[in-house]
């Protein structure tokens, strides 16, 4: 996404002679689509669309229009495709033909010059705009088959293109911009979208700049000895605006250097300017420096970042910049900032709209018998579809009621059970009582662990029960590694389910001790506050979360059998319990002595074998 973002674009910087002798730069990244150019199209803020503005009342209008829209280009790419038809053409650096140049609401200065030349056969957005306009649409590229429509966007070779016929894009690409180098009408060019990064704001809230500006002096840092630069505690909010700047006091002071009157500056700074560093600080946030170097080369990087993914191109792509020039300038040796990133999904929930349309908190919707819904007084509401929860839509639900009614660690363990991390989970009520009931098990577990006696032991069974310990440590340690907490989750409850077994069989009390604790602590991470009250229940006097997390032998963790899928032609026929160790030629000997595959097989000839280790045995005749 951030490679996206920054957009590095290799193309061609082609000068266009205009009909009044002036020239016109476009960058273009298709440069061997040239002799499929129709027109030109230039954006409202380019200067040469600004200087016909003077002269022409009808595009300063279209222009201030254009200004009016939004440019974002998720908004630009549906936005339907208007245009001027100003007095100029350009002369076409290949054939000499004269193109006519159109200001254009769907060109931006901020990328590449400001200035396309359109091929409409090979651009959508191009080939809605010559559509409109009645303008050329040429083939100059043609696919694989013979019947493509225009626009054509896919991989073919050159057609109608003169000396370029014949060859592919990449290699056409390559002539086109020696021809316009040969010709001294273009070059190479390498282009990015990442534009520079407009760091302050008109607003109290934020870290002042701490500049000063100076009628004699000019602009000044506010001394090392003055900072930092706290905001005043009395600002007025009554009138729209930066209250930073109308404040009666806080931004007359005296310049630094003359000690004349000065002003200070009043913009704050982005908070994503704040937020770019923030993570060296915390390495020693009482250091004196900004940066603590050694303390932040001991903890950096950090080691897993976890936010959402419209994070990906905005504040995780300033903290690794800031990280990299605080590199280059010596306050850090790291080079990147996070080592990891984990993007949750957003938490959904089913919207409610009342008679008018206007949208419904869910707390203030009844449910009723006949499936319908209802306010308070009986009036109609209508059920909509699950979305992101937004303030906007209302589709919000307070935890605080959830903590209240079932506490803390049931609300916790019901956002973890069922959905993984990185999808999004849509809020469902209905599994609380499900998460609720879960503690409240392991609760009566306890309290049988605590009572349990045993006369006589079971060799068997205890052997059983510790085996299936060890499994279990493994099987939930590496879906918390993986960050897999509903995996982790429903593999605590099957060990749960494995020790309420094993409470009625006559089982080592040591053993049982050993299994419920190695419990408690996987569950810890997720039912803290209940957890944390089993742990001192069993006699442990320190912090359970100071435990060590419990360790297994890789020998006791294994299975002594396994379940292989046997199938002939991709079509179940059967399965094989075996140890997990067994050969290839073992289970393909186990795997003919199966009735259903003998059956299938018979008369036959065989094809192949396919086996998927400890998983299938697939037979292909």
């Amino acid at each position: 996404m951030q490679e996206n973002w920054i957009g590095k674009s290799h193309g061609a910087l082609i000068r266009f002679k205009l009909s009044n002798d002036q020239i016109l730069d476009v960058f273009s990244t298709r440069p061997e689509t040239l002799y499929g150019a129709s027109f030109i199209a230039i954006a409202p803020a380019h200067p040469i669309a600004e200087a016909l503005a003077n002269e022409d009342s009808s595009l300063n209008a279209f222009i201030k229009e254009c200004q009016q829209t939004s440019t974002a280009e998720a908004d630009l790419a549906t936005a339907e495709k208007k245009g001027h038809k100003t007095t100029l053409t350009a002369m076409h650096p290949f054939t000499g033909e004269s193109l006519p140049v159109f200001v254009a609401n769907f060109v931006l200065m901020d990328y590449g010059t400001g200035a396309v030349f359109a091929c409409p056969g090979h651009d959508e957005r191009d080939f809605e705009f010559a559509t409109k306009y009645n303008l050329p649409i040429k083939r100059v590229i043609q696919g694989p088959g013979d019947d493509q429509d225009l626009p054509y966007t896919g991989d073919g070779v050159m057609v109608t293109s003169c000396n370029l016929d014949g060859f592919s894009i990449q290699e056409a690409r390559e002539k086109a911009i020696a021809q316009l180098i040969q010709k001294g009408l273009g070059e190479s060019k390498e282009t990015f979208r990442l534009r520079d990064w407009g760091v302050s704001r008109q607003r109290y809230w934020g870290c002042p700049i701490p500049v000063i500006h100076c009628d004699t002096c000019g602009t000044v840092p506010v001394p090392e000895n003055q900072l930092p630069v706290l905001l005043p505690e009395d600002p007025d909010f009554s009138k729209p605006g930066n209250p930073l700047d109308r404040h009666p006091t806080w931004k007359h002071v005296k310049c630094p250097v003359c000690d004349r009157d000065a002003l200070r500056e009043t913009d704050t700074f982005d908070t994503f300017f704040e937020s770019s560093w923030y993570f060296l600080r915390f390495a020693n946030p009482k250091a004196q420096p900004p940066v603590d170097k050694n303390a932040a080369n001991r903890l950096m990087p950090v080691d897993c970042y976890v936010g959402g993914v419209e994070h990906a191109v905005l504040h995780l792509l300033y903290a690794r910049f800031f990280t990299k020039a605080l590199r280059d300038l010596g306050y850090v040796d790291c080079d990147e900032p996070f080592h990891e990133l984990l993007t949750q999904g957003m938490v959904c929930h089913q919207t409610y709209q009342d008679a008018q349309g206007k949208w419904v908190f869910p707390s203030d919707v009844i449910k009723n018998k006949d499936g319908s819904f209802t306010l308070s007084d009986g009036s109609f509401v209508k059920a909509g579809r699950s979305e992101k929860m937004s303030k906007s839509k209302k589709n919000l639900v307070d935890p605080l009621a959830i903590i209240d009614s079932y506490g803390a660690d049931t609300a916790r363990l019901f956002v973890l059970s069922d959905t993984p991390y990185d999808k999004d989970f849509d809020w469902n009520e209905d599994s609380l009582d499900g998460a609720w009931r879960y503690l409240s098990r392991l609760y009566r577990t306890a309290e049988q662990v605590r009572s349990y006696t045993v006369d006589r032991v079971d060799e068997v069974a205890t052997k059983t029960l510790e085996k299936a310990t060890h499994r279990s440590i493994m099987l939930i340690t590496e879906a918390y590694e993986k960050y897999g907490f509903n995996k982790a989750i429903a593999l605590h409850r099957e060990f749960c389910r494995t020790l309420d077994e094993a409470l009625s069989q006559k089982i080592s009390a040591e053993q049982l001790q050993k299994s419920f604790k190695a419990l408690l602590i996987m569950i810890s991470p997720i039912a803290p506050h209940l957890v944390s009250q089993l742990w001192e229940e069993c006699g442990e006097n320190d912090f359970i979360h100071n435990a060590a997390w419990p360790a297994f032998d890789p020998a006791l963790a294994a299975l002594d059998e396994i379940s292989i899928a046997v199938q002939v032609n991709g079509k179940m026929r059967g399965s094989l319990k075996v140890s997990p160790g067994i050969s290839e030629d073992d289970l393909k000997t186990a795997a003919f002595e199966l009735a259903t595959v003998q059956r299938d097989v018979e008369n036959k000839e065989i094809r192949r074998v396919i086996i998927v280790p400890k998983r299938i045995i697939n037979i292909v005749v």
